[in-house]
């Protein structure tokens, strides 16, 4: 049955909306990092980007499960 279906593929997007918020918090938080100590940041802007990295793949990763039980649902 559909319901069901589209349940599942709203459950498997779910984890989207903690990725949105973390990457959110994670820019805000760099940010102030950088305005306090300027000289860091480098090292903040580098371990930022490997941060919203990982954090973007497992967007991603949910987007592509959901496609996959879209087609074959």
């Amino acid at each position: 049955d559909k319901s069901m279906n589209a349940l599942a593929v709203a459950l498997v997007m779910l984890p989207t909306l903690g990725v949105g918020l973390s990457m959110g918090l994670a820019t805000g938080k760099a940010v102030e990092s950088v305005a306090r100590q300027p000289e860091a940041s480098g090292k903040i802007n580098a371990i930022l980007l490997l941060g919203l990295a990982l954090a973007e793949s497992v967007a991603i990763y949910c987007l592509v499960i959901a496609l996959i039980l879209v087609t074959k649902l």
